[in-house]
């Protein structure tokens, strides 16, 4: 159930937003084992010249760069599995984007299970009353 905010360089696409949702997905379920069904995903677009590193414009880089924003539960996760989702989701943007700045970045927060849900239930409720059914 991870929402996952994604800001990239460049002028709105529909195409290249399926895309990106899609890989995001993708990798999210496969390497921190989230269910792809209650993922969601949002795909902000940034002109080149309004985002900055190091002091200059991405459009004076003359390159892309991607903001990866993912929320999971905290200790749903291993160190490994994190450093595997990182690397996957900068190889994935960097051949979405054609290539991204070395500055490109994906952030994990994991929070606590009591301060995060959907559909105003959160993911400690659900976890309890799971235990409660199984028993």
């Amino acid at each position: 159930m991870p929402i996952i905010n994604i800001s990239i360089t460049g002028k709105p696409d529909a195409k290249l937003s399926a895309a990106i949702a899609t890989e995001a997905t993708d990798i999210t379920a496969k390497l921190l084992h989230k269910d792809p069904t209650i993922t969601a995903v949002a795909v902000n677009y940034i002109d080149p010249q309004h985002w900055f590193s190091g002091g200059k414009s991405l459009a004076e880089h003359g390159t892309n760069t991607f903001w990866l924003d993912i929320k999971v539960v905290d200790g749903t996760n291993t160190k490994l599995e994190l450093e595997a989702y990182l690397k996957a989701i900068f190889g994935a943007f960097g051949r979405l984007l054609g290539g991204v700045h070395e500055e490109s970045y994906a952030f994990v927060h994991e929070v606590p299970a009591a301060a995060y849900g959907y559909g105003g239930k959160s993911q400690e409720f659900r976890f309890i009353s799971g235990r409660l059914k199984a028993a």
